[in-house]
């Protein structure tokens, strides 16, 4: 069985390559190596010391890192991914990154027969460690079919989007979406709280209607008990949204709205909730009283 690859174990790769290393023989890479042993020593598998080495070992390769500048380095740099790579190997990039910066690498892995598929995913820090993530990708089909069977491990719902690029396109509007919520949601409970009502009655009620969503389900709870030290944190959040609204002024689309909600993150920034999870926009209500 060949040995699967995976680049960038934090709070999403840790268990990501964890569920991969469960039905394969798994290879890791992180830039920080104490991290990488720390890995090694919960599941089964083996350390790169470079991606270029990992490019000698595999010929699939999953990644989830920083930003744009983390992928160059990893896939295009001095000891990146196609200084080794073998024509035919596919690299899944499931960091959010820009849409040109996926079609960037994937000019730069054509050159050397290297398939790069950008394959975005949402579920969070549960999602990962559940196996249970959404991958919404761009790139060409048949690489994609291939991939798919290793993302099972680690995913619910997997689908090609379009042409390269096309994952990071849906992934903006996933966080277009989700920010839109999270306000409404952050705005409901308070206006709850001060009218007196019975928070968990009314988030019962509601949720079996159309006012549902995940964000209601999964994070009423820790938000009126005050609870931020989990989940996705609003520096990626900012990172994310600061992405989707320039791609949108490019594309000629309106986002006022997300726009004023990052400008809500900025404030929880402000206020010291750098990794406070996105949920934390209540805070800001409840502080501005």
């Amino acid at each position: 069985m060949k040995t699967k690859g995976f680049i960038g174990l934090g709070v999403m790769g840790f268990p990501m390559a964890g569920h991969i290393s469960k039905a394969y023989p798994t290879q890791v890479y992180n830039r920080s190596l104490s991290k990488a042993k720390d890995w090694v020593d919960l599941y089964s598998g083996t350390i790169a010391l470079s991606p270029e080495e990992m490019g000698n070992a595999c010929e699939e390769i999953f990644m989830c890192i920083g930003n744009d500048d983390d992928v160059r380095e990893v896939v295009s740099g001095e000891k990146g991914l196609l200084k080794s790579l073998k024509s035919g190997s596919i690299i899944v990039d499931h960091t959010t990154t820009s849409a040109k910066l996926s079609r960037e690498m994937s000019d730069f892995c054509s050159e050397k027969g290297v398939h790069y598929i950008d394959a975005p995913v949402s579920g969070g820090q549960a999602g990962a460690d559940n196996g249970t993530l959404t991958i919404m990708a761009g790139g060409k089909e048949d690489p994609f079919n291939i991939a798919c069977e290793t993302m099972s491990c680690y995913s619910k719902f997997y689908k090609l989007m379009g042409p390269s690029g096309s994952g990071q396109l849906t992934k903006m509007v996933n966080q277009i979406c989700i920010a839109g919520l999270v306000q409404g949601l952050a705005e409901g409970i308070n206006f709850s709280q001060k009218a007196g009502l019975d928070v968990s009655s009314v988030i019962e009620v509601i949720s079996k209607g159309a006012a549902q969503s995940w964000q209601m389900e999964n994070r009423w709870e820790t938000m009126t008990q005050d609870q931020y030290d989990h989940g996705f944190a609003v520096d990626h959040m900012r990172k994310d949204l600061k992405i989707a609204i320039e791609e949108a002024h490019k594309q000629g689309a309106i986002v006022e709205i997300t726009e004023l909600i990052d400008g809500y993150y900025r404030d929880i920034q402000d206020m010291g909730g750098n990794r406070w999870d996105t949920s934390s926009l209540l805070k800001r209500l409840q502080d501005n009283d």
